[in-house]
C-alpha cells in the first residue's frame, strides 16, 4: 500500500512532479460548467440556486427553503447530544483563544514638520463561509473558519451549506454555527453558493469575501469571483508529511498518515525517513490499521495515487526534502523536535513530537486547519484574523512639509511623464 522510494532516482523525481501536478487546481470540463453556474445564478439568483439544488442534493427543493429557520436551529439542538456541546464549546474557546493573540491595532505616527502616518485596521463588513456538510461532515471547518472572523468582529457572516435529500441541514452543522453565533445560513453548496454570496439573489445578500474549503467545484467558482469579491485562497486536497528516526513509533505514524488519507483518494500521506527498516515497519502497520476502518477504500486509494516513504541519507536531509514538497501539515517524530523544526520554512503548520498527531491540530489545538496546500506553503499562510480585516493608509502633511518634498515629487512624476501629478505638488506654492 504505501510505495517505498530512495532519494535521488528517477522514481523518487517522478513521483514528486506527481505531487507538484496534483496541486494544479485546473480541469476544463469542471470550469465550463462552473461559469455556466455563476452565470445562471447571477441572471437568475434564487431561481438558479434551488434548480442546483435539486439537481444535486435534495430532489424537491424550494427556493423559499434557502434560508435556515429560528425553528430549524432549536430543532437541531433537539439531535445532538450534550457531550457535542461541550466538545465544540471546548475547540471553540481554544480556536478563539489563539486567533486573539493575533489581533493588531491601528496606529499613527508623527513625524519632521507635522507630517501625520498611520494604519487603520477594520474588520470587513460581510463575509460568506462554504462548509462542506454532505458528502464529508466538516464540523471542524466550520468552527476554524468562523471563530477567526468573529475575533476579528466581521459585522455579518453568511454560511452556505449543502443540505441532505431530506432538505434539512445535518443538525451537528447548525448546532455549531449556532454555537458560534452565526444565525445566518442558507442551504446551498457547490459553485451556487459561491455565485449567490458573491454576486447576490432575492434571498442572499452579497459578501465582501469568500472564504471556506470545498471540491474542485468550489475552488475554481472561487478562482473566478476573485475580483469581484476577495477570497481566502484555493484549497486543494489533504497533505500530511511525517519526518521520523528510529525512536519514532511506527504505529503511531502508520495512525497519521492514515488521518489524512482518510479524507479523500487524492489526499497525499508521506513519511520521509533515514531508515529503510522503520518505513518498512510503518508500511506493515497501515496495512493493519487500515483495515478496521469505515473508509478503507478511501485509505487505500490515496496510499495508491500519494503516499510513499522516501528514504534519505539523514535528518538534514529529510528538511531538504520537506521545503521542497511544502506541505500542508508536517509532524516531527524525532529524538529533538525542537532542534529541526526551525529549518523547516515551508509547511502550513508544523506539529512537534509523538503526542502531537495532525488530528488535535484539526480539531482543538487552537490555530485554524485551513492551511496552504498543493506547494502553496511556500508563500501562503494558515487562515488568521488578518483574511478578515483591511487596512487603510492614513497620510497628512503640512505646508512646510510638503514644500520640502515638492522638488523630489515633481522631478519624479516628470520623470514619469506624469505632468498633472507635478502640477498638482507645484499650484501649492505659485503665490510664493
Amino acid at each position: 500500500m504505501l510505495r517505498i522510494i530512495e532519494t535521488h532516482t528517477p522514481g523518487a523525481e517522478a513521483f514528486l512532479a506527481k505531487l507538484k501536478a496534483r496541486g494544479k487546481l485546473t480541469d476544463a470540463g469542471i470550469l465550463k460548467t462552473v461559469r455556466r453556474t455563476l452565470s445562471e445564478v447571477q441572471s437568475e439568483g434564487d431561481k438558479a440556486v434551488a434548480r442546483y439544488t435539486r439537481k444535486l442534493d435534495a430532489p424537491r427543493f424550494s427556493a423559499k427553503e434557502l434560508r435556515v429557520t429560528r425553528e430549524e436551529f432549536g430543532q437541531a439542538y433537539l439531535e445532538v447530544t450534550s457531550e457535542f456541546i461541550e466538545a465544540i464549546t471546548h475547540a471553540r474557546e481554544n480556536i478563539e483563544k489563539f486567533h486573539r493573540k493575533q489581533l493588531r491595532t491601528s496606529w499613527m505616527s508623527t513625524e519632521a514638520d507635522g507630517v501625520l502616518l498611520g494604519h487603520l485596521i477594520r474588520p470587513l463588513k460581510r463575509v460568506g463561509i462554504c462548509v462542506p456538510s454532505v458528502s464529508q461532515l466538516l464540523v471542524s471547518s466550520l468552527l476554524m473558519n468562523v471563530v477567526p472572523a468573529t475575533v476579528a468582529e466581521v459585522e455579518e457572516i453568511a454560511m452556505c451549506m449543502g443540505p441532505q435529500r431530506n432538505r434539512k441541514i445535518n443538525p451537528h452543522m447548525l448546532v455549531t454555527a449556532a454555537e458560534c453565533g452565526v444565525q445566518e445560513v442558507y442551504k446551498c453548496g457547490g459553485a451556487q453558493a459561491v455565485a449567490a454570496m458573491a454576486y447576490g439573489t432575492e434571498t442572499v445578500a452579497p459578501v465582501d469575501k469568500i472564504v471556506g474549503p470545498g471540491n474542485l467545484y468550489v475552488q475554481l467558482a472561487k478562482k473566478e469571483v476573485y475580483g469581484h469579491v476577495d477570497i481566502d485562497k484555493l484549497a486543494g486536497p489533504s497533505e500530511i508529511l511525517v519526518i521520523a528516526d528510529s525512536t519514532a513509533d511506527p504505529d503511531y505514524v502508520a495512525a497519521d498518515l492514515i488521518s489524512q488519507a482518510e479524507h479523500k483518494s487524492d489526499s497525499s500521506a508521506i513519511l520521509v525517513t533515514p531508515s529503510l527498516g522503520f518505513a518498512e515497519q510503518v508500511k506493515a502497520a497501515i496495512e493493519i490499521q487500515a483495515q478496521s476502518l469505515p473508509r478503507q477504500a478511501e485509505i487505500v486509494q490515496a496510499f495508491e495515487n500519494y503516499g510513499a516513504a522516501f528514504i534519505v541519507a539523514d535528518l538534514a536531509e529529510a528538511v531538504a526534502l520537506t521545503n521542497v514538497i511544502a506541505p500542508e501539515h508536517v509532524e516531527l517524530h524525532v529524538e529533538n523536535p525542537l532542534d529541526w523544526f526551525g529549518e523547516i520554512r515551508n509547511a502550513g503548520a508544523i506539529l512537534l513530537g509523538a503526542y502531537s498527531p495532525e488530528a488535535v491540530g484539526d480539531y482543538i489545538a487552537g490555530p485554524s486547519h485551513i492551511l496552504p496546500t498543493g506547494t502553496a506553503a511556500r508563500y501562503a499562510s494558515p487562515l488568521s484574523v488578518d483574511d478578515f480585516l483591511k487596512k487603510t493608509s492614513l497620510i497628512s502633511y503640512t505646508k512646510p512639509a510638503l514644500a520640502k518634498v515638492t522638488p523630489d515629487v515633481v522631478k519624479l512624476a516628470e520623470v514619469e511623464g506624469l505632468e498633472g501629478h507635478a502640477a498638482a505638488m507645484k499650484i501649492r506654492f505659485e503665490e510664493d
